[in-house]
């Protein structure tokens, strides 16, 4: 049910003016409209508790599609132009109008908490003046850096960007690694048996490239609340085309974002060259020294020599970055965005113990069944073979 009502400048002292908030200038100016209306949807009423104990009440518009409801739970989940036109289907709120009401959010925050554009990171402070960050993201920045560990961590834009999308960003990524080495051994030997030892320097190698772009799988298909300022307008048509996509194909968009068919596409393509290069990369460290070890083995035992063969180097690294490329970046892609995100975090963003258990649990399914397709892959194309 929508709910219409009117600010005036000239009401009562019970009304809320927007003069004060912005440090630099005021948000409405005196040649604007007497009144201001807004829309607002009480079916997506958020109340946010800040440090002095004062309760704001956040307001997200219906016709964003979810936007900040269904950013990382409580809401919706479908964001703002999930996969439609490049004003998303959903309309009824401008993105002019999705910014001012973001700005007047993020302002408030700003008065609640005591702070100033100028104390925080200059993108941040760009995207709030702009209008692309609402007040429950200014919130979340002002908790995270309450950790000594997540306050340094944000001074890297990257780190920044996915821990305000995501809370529990570094839990999943010790997740990643901390699970990664147990799950794709176990794993080389579910499909190799009794073979295991036979082929230990291979299943070496494949965990060593395995661990190296663990941290990668997590980074890179993450999803993020984007503070890149806009591209010069002399930058190619590509070269903004992937500047515009998301992270994530199946993140959210907040409020006032809104992405296509085609950026959600160039996503899963700008992620792909990333992750081929980090394979490919990863594969070369982990046969180089797989290969050193089976000359080493060769050298002490002679009659090794016959039996163990070197990994191709070339053929392996290049293959193994055609599997994260396609493979790795699909399903790491459909795990955060859809079933994290989307399915996950919406039902459980009120039990953080529980939605973490079960966040450990899919990632440590997933990384199982990757290694798993690794093996397949690996056999399938002959770089490797079966005693």
């Amino acid at each position: 049910m929508a709910i219409a009502f009117c600010l005036s400048p000239a009401s009562s002292s019970s009304s809320l003016s927007f003069s004060n908030l912005n440090p630099h200038r005021s948000l409405l100016s005196s040649s604007s409209s007497s009144h201001l209306h807004l829309r607002f949807s009480s079916a997506t009423v958020n109340s946010l508790t800040y440090p002095n104990s004062r309760s704001l009440s956040h307001f997200v518009a219906a016709s964003t599609g979810g936007g900040v409801g269904g950013f990382n739970g409580g809401g919706s989940s479908g964001g703002g132009g999930g996969g439609g036109d490049d004003h998303g289907d959903d309309g009824g709120e401008s993105d002019e109008n999705a910014g001012g009401k973001n700005r007047a959010e993020a302002f408030l925050v700003l008065k609640e908490a005591g702070r100033s554009l100028e104390s925080l990171p200059k993108d941040l402070a760009a995207a709030i003046e702009a209008g692309r960050i609402p007040g429950l993201v200014v919130s979340r920045y002002f908790a995270l850096e309450k950790s000594g560990l997540i306050r340094w961590l944000m001074q890297f834009a990257g780190f920044r960007e996915r821990l305000l999308a995501d809370d529990l960003f570094l839990a999943k990524v010790a997740m990643e690694c901390g699970v990664g080495m147990f799950t794709k051994t176990a794993a080389e030997y579910e499909r190799r048996r009794e073979n295991f030892f036979n082929e230990l320097e291979v299943v070496f190698a494949d965990v060593v490239m395995a661990i190296i772009a663990d941290f990668m799988l997590v980074f890179l298909p993450a999803p993020t609340v984007s503070l890149r300022p806009a591209l010069a307008l002399n930058a190619g048509f590509i070269a903004k085309f992937f500047h515009n996509c998301p992270d994530n194909a199946f993140q959210i968009a907040l409020s006032g974002t809104s992405y296509s068919v085609m950026q959600r596409i160039g996503a899963i393509l700008r992620n792909g060259t990333k992750l081929f290069a980090v394979g490919t990369a990863s594969s070369l460290v982990g046969t180089v020294v797989t290969n050193a070890l089976i000359n080493a083995k060769k050298a002490v035992n002679k009659d090794a020599a016959v039996e163990v063969e070197n990994v191709p180097i070339v053929s392996t690294s290049v293959a193994y970055g055609v599997y994260m490329a396609v493979s790795s970046n699909l399903r790491y892609q459909v795990l955060a965005g859809v079933i994290e995100q989307r399915f996950l975090e919406p039902l459980l963003h009120q039990h953080k113990l529980m939605l973490s258990a079960m966040c450990f649990a899919v990632r440590t399914g997933n990384t199982f069944l990757g290694s798993l397709l690794w093996v397949d892959y690996a056999r399938w194309i002959g770089i490797q073979k079966s005693h």
